[in-house]
């Protein structure tokens, strides 16, 4: 993180601050000080400067209130943010609600105790409840309308902090003696909190402050430090909540009077003084850490002695109580954020997620692509790719580099085994460093296989792809490195600080001021270089001979590595510190294109720099993306992550360097003759190009032509030629228009020419079908058929793209594209249009196999088998028949409802009906002549058994139904009554255990004989289940209790003869079975089914309007 001053305000009469607290939502200001000041002011940014946005816009004060009514000195002012309330005490205890009506604050509520002063109020995070401390142990809990709660009186303490928890339900009492004290939100006591940070400490210290961040903006990681708790001592303590027996311990090294998280907990700020060594005054500090205690930035502050600070709303400012003065920083964050083709990545936390929320963000498509990573560490861009450095687990030490595409999508992860504080890459190597070695991987990405290569990924280990290196290790650059992590346990006295790469150069700081290179691809020790200081940000030049240093007072200085100097005892040496040096600088971007170019910025102004010569600066704030073709594109990161879900495009600003800007000038004023010397003397490919453009907009072609050679543009060089080949004025100048992206002047010119045929072809080159075909249509004369079903079936394939898949239809269907317009009846589920389509197909069309199969995907085999017996595919006829019997056995094996499982099979064999019935039909169509009919129809029966040999369904199509419908009829006869009937019924089933569970079956025909009173049949039946293997023991054993509890009671004895069993006994065969009573027919009238082929009694017949069975209508 980056800070730098931007604004003092003085208060009036020197009257010395004692507080100060920053409204997060409104923006306003409140401090309080001796003789009852209080002020309330507000900051405001102003927006005239259309160019000017963020921390570069300039601000005023539009609110400089000052509110009277406290006597003695204000030391406590607190914001209620949700009810737009502020909440102030003094030293005699008096309290103040104040409101705002009309744009001013006025007295709301008072109160004043009159025995003790208040030192410490805190609202809850939702602006419900307010509790307030009193010095001498007194509690108050009020609510946001001025009730009070309840009141407590902690008599023996002295208290001077309070504060809640995120939901509310516990309260933090700061003792006088330092000590804390846990509460619930009714004020019964819990416990004593455990200290940590104060173990082996000495002396009288007390509570500097308490802060528990409520969560309101997310957190940077799962279970993260929350609550922080920091001594005037020094000593910190940050928590992840009241009982956390392994905090974050924190010695600041300094006095400390205040703390406070920034909005979204990522940052504590602590303020304090430091006794200097040197002079006799005390030095103002503000140091800056992360929940896990890792120190960011410390921050000096003039003047005498510091009171309190406070955070604005966006994390941004910070204000500070400072003498009679309040101090606004600027904060610059490091943003977890990259650039990469066109995109612009960054990371934010959300409150209602715990992971990071990475958007990948195409500024030039203005589309964005939104990825969920959990526990990130940093984002890392080069060229079209970027790497997220995440830890893998929260109880694993081990981390994954995962190389992503411009659009956020996983190409190769990378697990790793040292913590990957420091990450760069190029656009062959990823190098990660910890504090003690760097881990080096050659990645590679699909597109940049060779066939060869492909069968070398398995080796890439052992070919030294990726290689770790302890930074104490002297590597001779041969191709020997080794995936050793052990390496990275073996600790240093110079840790690394820093790192950065070019393509054939790294580059590793140490916090001792060395900087280490070494060569790439091949990592070889080159040379070591003693700095000044130590590296917190380090950038390579283009051409690798300059690195770019900023340090952690955002001091920027530059080292050239190779120019060769003579020190003062005379040995020559490599390597030299250049006299350039700025300040308060926190972002600099070297030119891809320039070795000597590079922008960098300073507080809130950029600055391009040329051989180490300033450009006049250019008021902003952003930060820089990229540096190329002499320009700069920044992008307001601060603006853009107060709303990171809807990203601007207004946010993304492009910069032109002064000789960028020159050349434009003097092309525009004194001519391109004149511009070409200048040109000439500050040569630039960018520069060129823009005189080949000012060229040719003249129709100057022999300039252009020299100029795109300069600048080596193929392209321009052979559409200069081509232009030359014209002999029309007008059409040299609309191809001019046309290449400079001037397309509606391009088509207007070749419209007025009366080339209708190029404006076409222009719009055809630009994918703009709609044009295309609004061209076509409103033109003379006829449009070709052709032109038109491409630019159709083009414009359909536009929304099939987008799944608009209605509009896609109209367009297809004038485009004429069958194919297309199958799919879209299909996404659409338009089954009676996929019909109609298959219908109007001629015979073995090549598209009826692929709609055949879309009818039988969605269970419509009727219709499938009329599209395979369309494209003579009898065979797959017979598998969609077969599809839909399976359909119908896996439901039955779920335990689907038995009558839907019957509609199943009697779909399936209605299907294989109809399919002998093509069959036959196709069949006598073959024969010729005056065949007889017995003759086709035995053709045809020889066919069809030759195709379904492979398959019996056919033979027995009606067999599940059968099952299904006599285990139905079965349970509706025994419900009703007719035990005797449902018995008989049930023993059809008996013939059906390949279908119905065998369980099932005798089961229920147990049940049906039980209630017959026929238990010699339900003894059989028990017999059966109990020998059954399917069952598991505690089933069996449930079913020889029910069979002796029955047959106990009752003999099992049957001395009824059914029937059924009389007839077969007495050798008349298998008789045909009534479908609507299960009983035998042994009648010879009865009535049959020309669909099922199944019988029913002539008595039962009258009884029906359909078929029980096949459920066909009764003829």
């Amino acid at each position: 993180m980056k800070n730098i001053f931007f604004l003092q305000i003085a208060i009036p009469g020197n009257v010395r601050l004692r507080c100060i607290s920053w409204n997060k939502d409104q923006g306003f200001i409140a401090c309080g000080g001796e003789d009852g000041l209080l002020k309330v002011l507000k900051l405001e940014t102003q927006t005239d400067e259309a160019k000017l946005k963020g921390l570069a816009a300039p601000s005023n004060l539009s609110m400089n209130q000052t509110l009277e009514g406290h006597s003695g000195s204000v030391q406590v002012v607190t914001w209620n943010e949700q009810y737009q309330k502020l909440t102030t005490s003094d030293q005699n205890g008096l309290i103040i609600v104040w409101m705002l009506y009309k744009g001013a604050w006025y007295e709301e509520m008072i109160n004043n105790r009159n025995k003790s002063v208040v030192r410490s109020m805190s609202w809850n995070a939702d602006g419900q409840k307010i509790c307030i401390v009193y010095e001498d142990g007194a509690v108050i809990v009020g609510s946001v309308d001025g009730n009070r709660i309840w009141g407590k009186d902690l008599k023996g303490s002295q208290l001077c902090h309070v504060a809640w928890s995120s939901d509310s339900k516990i309260l933090l009492f700061g003792m006088a003696n330092g000590e804390i004290h846990i509460y619930d939100n009714q004020g019964n006591f819990i416990m004593k909190m455990k200290l940590n940070c104060l173990v082996n400490v000495t002396g009288a210290f007390s509570i500097a402050g308490i802060h528990w961040y409520p969560g309101t903006e997310g957190y940077t990681e799962q279970d993260c430090p929350c609550l922080a708790i920091c001594f005037d001592n020094g000593r910190c303590q940050i928590m992840r909540h009241e009982n956390d027996q392994n905090p974050v311990l924190i010695d600041t090294g300094m006095n400390v009077v205040s703390i406070q998280w920034n909005h979204c907990g990522s940052v504590l700020a602590v303020a304090g003084f430091q006794k200097a060594t040197t002079q006799d005054k005390d030095v103002n500090l503000v140091q800056f850490y992360t929940p896990f205690g890792e120190h960011l930035r410390t921050l000096k502050v003039p003047g005498k002695q510091m009171s309190a600070l406070s955070w604005e709303g966006g994390g941004l400012k910070i204000g500070l109580a400072v003498d009679s003065f309040i101090y606004f920083a600027n904060i610059r964050p490091d943003y977890k954020w990259g650039y990469c083709s066109n995109t612009v990545v960054y990371a934010y936390t959300r409150p209602d997620r715990p992971e990071y929320c990475v958007v990948f963000w195409d500024t030039k498509n203005n589309e964005k692509y939104v990825k969920y990573v959990k526990s990130l560490i940093s984002i890392t861009t080069c060229g079209d790719f970027c790497i997220l450095a995440t830890k893998a687990d929260e109880n694993q030490p081990q981390y994954v580099l995962v190389l992503c595409n411009s659009i956020g999508t996983p190409l190769d992860p990378k697990y790793i085994d040292i913590g990957p504080l420091f990450v760069t890459m190029t656009k062959t190597h990823v190098i990660a460093a910890s504090k003690e070695a760097f881990y080096i991987w050659q990645y590679r990405v699909a597109k940049k296989l060779t066939a060869m290569e492909i069968n070398q990924v398995a080796r890439t280990r052992k070919e030294g792809r990726e290689r770790i290196y302890h930074i104490d290790d002297i590597p001779s650059g041969a191709a020997d490195g080794v995936l050793d992590y052990s390496k990275a346990i073996q600790g240093t006295r110079d840790p690394i600080c820093a790192i950065t790469a070019s393509d054939k150069t790294l580059i590793v700081g140490r916090e001792s001021g060395t900087i280490q290179r070494y060569s790439l691809p091949n990592v070889g020790l080159l040379q070591k270089y003693v700095l000044n200081c130590r590296a917190y940000q380090m950038s390579l030049n283009c051409n690798s001979s300059r690195l770019a240093i900023i340090d952690l007072s955002g001091v920027l200085t530059f080292f050239d590595l190779d120019t060769r100097v003579t020190d003062s005892t005379g040995q020559q040496i490599v390597g030299e510190q250049l006299k350039l040096e700025r300040k308060d600088v926190w972002d600099m971007k070297w030119a891809k294109d320039n070795p000597d170019l590079f922008a960098m910025m300073e507080k809130t102004r950029m600055y391009v720099f040329r051989n180490l010569d300033p450009e006049e600066p250019i008021q902003t704030s952003g930060y820089i993306c990229n540096f190329e073709d002499l320009e700069i594109k920044s992008v307001l990161l601060d603006e853009i992550l107060k709303n990171p879900e809807h990203p601007n495009k207004e946010y993304i600003i492009n910069f032109e360097i002064r000789s960028l800007r020159d050349s434009r000038a003097l092309i525009e004023e004194v001519g391109i003759e004149e511009s070409s010397q200048f040109i000439e003397d500050n040569p630039h490919p960018r520069l060129w190009r823009l005189l080949a453009e000012a060229a040719l907009q003249k129709l100057d072609l022999q300039t252009a032509e020299q100029a795109f050679v300069r600048c080596k543009d193929y392209q321009g060089i052979k559409f200069v030629k081509c232009l030359g080949n014209l002999q029309s004025e007008s059409m040299k100048q609309a191809e001019v228009a046309a290449y400079f992206g001037r397309f509606e002047e391009a088509e207007r010119m070749y419209l007025d020419m009366d080339r209708r045929d190029l404006a076409i072809g222009l719009r055809i080159k630009l994918g703009d079908w709609f044009r295309v075909l609004q061209l076509l249509k409103t033109g003379s004369g006829d449009a070709d058929d052709t032109l038109l079903e491409q630019a159709h079936n083009a414009i359909g394939d536009y929304f099939a793209d987008r799944q608009k898949w209605i509009n896609a239809v109209q367009y297809y269907v004038q485009g004429r594209n069958q194919e297309r317009l199958a799919e879209c009846y299909y996404m659409l589920e338009d089954y009676q249009g996929l019909e109609n389509l298959a219908n109007s197909l001629p015979e073995n069309n090549k598209l009826l196999p692929d709609i055949a199969h879309m009818f039988v995907r969605v269970g419509m085999c009727e219709q499938a088998v009329i599209a395979f017996l369309k494209c003579n595919r009898p065979k797959d006829a017979v598998d969609s028949c077969v599809h839909l019997n399976q359909i119908a056995d896996e439901e039955a094996k779920k335990r689907t409802k038995p009558f839907r499982v019957k509609k199943l099979y009697v779909l399936s064999a209605l299907l294989v009906e109809q399919y002998h019935e093509q069959v036959k039909n196709a069949q006598r169509g073959k024969v010729k002549g005056k065949s007889s009919e017995a003759t086709s129809a035995l053709a045809g029966l020889l066919e069809e058994d030759v195709l379904s040999s492979a398959n019996r369904l056919t033979d027995n199509a009606w067999r599940g139904a059968e099952a299904y419908h006599f285990f139905i009829l079965a349970q509706r006869q025994l419900y009703e009554g007719y035990v005797d009937t449902a018995m008989k019924t049930a023993l059809h089933l008996r013939d059906y255990e390949d279908i119905i569970p065998a369980v099932e079956i005798y089961s229920l025909l147990a049940l049906c004989a039980c209630a017959n009173r026929a238990f010699g049949t339900c003894s059989k039946a028990f017999v059966k289940l109990e020998s059954l293997e399917t069952l598991s023991p505690e089933q069996r054993q449930q079913y020889e209790d029910l069979a002796l509890e029955i047959f106990t009671k009752h003999c099992p004895k049957h001395t009824k003869k059914s029937d059924l069993d009389g007839l077969l006994e007495g050798g008349e065969g298998k008789l045909p079975t009534c479908v609507a009573t299960g009983r035998s027919i042994t009648e010879y009238q009865f009535w049959m089914c020309n669909v099922c082929k199944h019988c029913v009694q002539a008595q039962e017949i009258s009884n029906y309007n359909f078929c029980p069975l096949c459920h066909s209508s009764v003829t």
